[in-house]
C-alpha cells in the first residue's frame, strides 16, 4: 500500500512566516491535487516550545544562521518558528485538512532539533511514524512538503533506513538554501541512499 507524506506546510515556512521558504506556497495546491490520489494522507508538523535550544533568540550573541554543537550535534540557529499554539505552527488555509487522516509532531524537545517525520536529529527518541506506517502495512512513503534540504531530505533518508521506498516528489517541494546549490545537493545525496525521485506528472 502507498501513503502520502506531506512534510511541514505551516505558516511560518511560507511567505510572510518567521523561517519562509521562497516559492513555498507555490507547491500548495500541487500536494492539494495529490492527495487526492491517494487513500491515506499523513502529515508532519515542526512543533517547538519557545525555548527551543534550535532557536538563535536562546542562544546570547549568536544569530539566525549561525552553526553551534548542540549536544554533540551540529546545529543551525534558526528564527524563532513554528512555536506550539502560535498561527505559525498551523497549517496553511489553503492547504486541503480535511483530506489529512493524521499528523506527526516533531521538534518537541527543547534539547535537540528534529528535521525529520521519524526521529529527532540523534535518532534518541521515535515519533512514532515508523511503527503507525508498519501497522498500516505501507511499502511506499511519497513525500511532498517543505524544505527539500533539511526536513524533506531527513525524512526520506529515514524512511528508506527503515525499510520502506521512498519517493520524494521534486516538485511538490521547495527548498531553503541557506547555501546556494543545496536543493540540488540534497536531491543527489537522497539518490545515492536510494530515494527514488519523481515528478508529480509520475502520480497525476
Amino acid at each position: 500500500m502507498d501513503a502520502l507524506l506531506v512534510v511541514d506546510i505551516q505558516n511560518d515556512f511560507l511567505p510572510g512566516g518567521a523561517l519562509q521558504v521562497e516559492g513555498g506556497d507555490h507547491i500548495v495546491p500541487l500536494v492539494n491535487e495529490l492527495m487526492n490520489k491517494f487513500d491515506l494522507v499523513l502529515a508532519t508538523k515542526d512543533w517547538h516550545p519557545a525555548n527551543h535550544k534550535s532557536f538563535a533568540s536562546n542562544h546570547e550573541g549568536k544569530n539566525t544562521g549561525d552553526r553551534i554543537m548542540l549536544h554533540g550535534l551540529e546545529q543551525v540557529l534558526w528564527p524563532d518558528h513554528c512555536v506550539q499554539g502560535t498561527i505559525g505552527a498551523e497549517f496553511s488555509l489553503k492547504l486541503d485538512h480535511a483530506k489529512i487522516d493524521r499528523v506527526f509532531y516533531k521538534g518537541e524537545d527543547p534539547e535537540i532539533d528534529s528535521y525529520s517525520g521519524f526521529f529527532d536529529n540523534g535518532h534518541l527518541k521515535s515519533t512514532g511514524l515508523g511503527d503507525y506506517l508498519h501497522r498500516e502495512k505501507i511499502n511506499s512513503l511519497y513525500i511532498v512538503g517543505l524544505a527539500t534540504d533539511f526536513c524533506v531530505k531527513a525524512t526520506a533518508l529515514d524512511a528508506v533506513n527503515e525499510g520502506f521506498e521512498a519517493r520524494v516528489v521534486a516538485d511538490a517541494t521547495k527548498a531553503v538554501n541557506l547555501n546556494p546549490g543545496d536543493y540540488e545537493k540534497a536531491i543527489k545525496e537522497m539518490e545515492h541512499a536510494g530515494v527514488i525521485i519523481i515528478g508529480s506528472r509520475d502520480i497525476v
